[in-house]
């Protein structure tokens, strides 16, 4: 039936067209975004499981900016405490000679000694990282280690609860900023009473022993218990820092898995989307080709009454 009142044909190709127009709206934003799932009304679940996944991405990358900050303040006291290992040795060396030279010989030495003391003591000082210092804190602080965030973790429930790796200072502190003098290189040794950083050979005041050979012993027992300890603590950083980097090279996979998952839920496959808006721009051609014929049938009922 000919109708000038209703005509379905065009109502048909009018509403084909329209679904055909919306569809190409949706490909030609995911061409020009990248992403299948923009936002929640596009795939509720995977935009919500997304967005909690990049969140926590983002929470992963400030973690391997504190192991990146973390692993600077170790390394940098790793290097200083190395270098504090071969001044306390050359030191055990310069009170070995000591030991067996004359008076006037042993001011000479002490002068080397005095040397290397006041080298020591410069180089823990300036052992600072980021405004932090490991080998030169005070005993008595409430802080006790150094504690560098290595992992963020989020259960099922929404707890979250973070990884650290330590560094405790009574391991690594050299000279000790408080009064009470409780470094490696600044206590005084249980054995000649008088610490690294101000033994003298040209006097050996204050030195615990009978006599002057026992005195000379007692400081060397001593500097070997120094060095024992700067080993012990060298050690701490030196497994601290491999720990870092071990956990800095996995954190940075993690990152890379949770990019690669969140991508296969939200991105576009833009070979599918390209192939798509080619058959949808075919297809709106021919919608309006049909819209077109549709509306002029009602013209063709005009020739009836001619």
């Amino acid at each position: 039936m000919a109708s000038i009142n209703t005509n379905a044909s065009a109502m048909t190709a009018l509403q084909t067209l329209n679904t055909i127009s919306k569809n190409m709206a949706t490909t030609q934003s995911r061409i020009s975004t990248g992403l299948r799932v923009a936002e929640a009304s596009d795939n509720a679940a995977y935009w919500s499981i997304a967005t909690t996944m990049k969140s926590d991405n983002k929470a992963n990358s400030v973690v391997q900016d504190a192991m990146g900050l973390g692993a600077g303040k170790i390394d940098t006291a790793y290097t200083a405490m190395n270098d504090a290992i071969g001044v306390v040795d050359q030191i055990k060396e310069k009170v070995l000679l000591a030991k067996s030279a004359s008076t006037e010989d042993r001011a000479k030495i002490q002068s080397e000694i005095s040397a290397l003391q006041s080298h020591l003591t410069d180089s823990v000082a300036s052992a600072s990282y980021a405004g932090q210092n490991l080998l030169q804190t005070d005993s008595t602080a409430a802080a006790t280690d150094l504690s560098v965030i290595s992992s963020y973790n989020r259960d099922s429930t929404g707890a979250v609860t973070t990884g650290t790796i330590d560094v405790a200072y009574d391991d690594v502190r050299l000279i000790d900023t408080n009064a009470a003098d409780a470094g490696i290189l600044d206590g005084a040794g249980t054995a000649s009473a008088v610490s690294v950083l101000t033994l003298n050979v040209s006097t050996l005041a204050g030195v615990t022993g009978a006599t002057e050979d026992a005195q000379f012993n007692n400081l060397l027992t001593d500097i070997e218990t120094a060095l024992g300890d700067m080993a012990t603590g060298a050690a701490s950083l030196g497994a601290a820092k491999s720990r870092i980097d071990l956990q800095k090279e996995f954190v940075s996979k993690l990152s890379d898995a949770i990019d690669r998952g969140v991508g296969t839920l939200v991105d576009a496959d833009m070979n599918e989307e390209s192939a798509r808006l080619s058959a949808l721009q075919v297809q709106q051609q021919l919608g309006t080709q049909a819209l077109s014929i549709a509306n002029s049938n009602s013209q063709n009922i005009l020739s009836l009454f001619r």
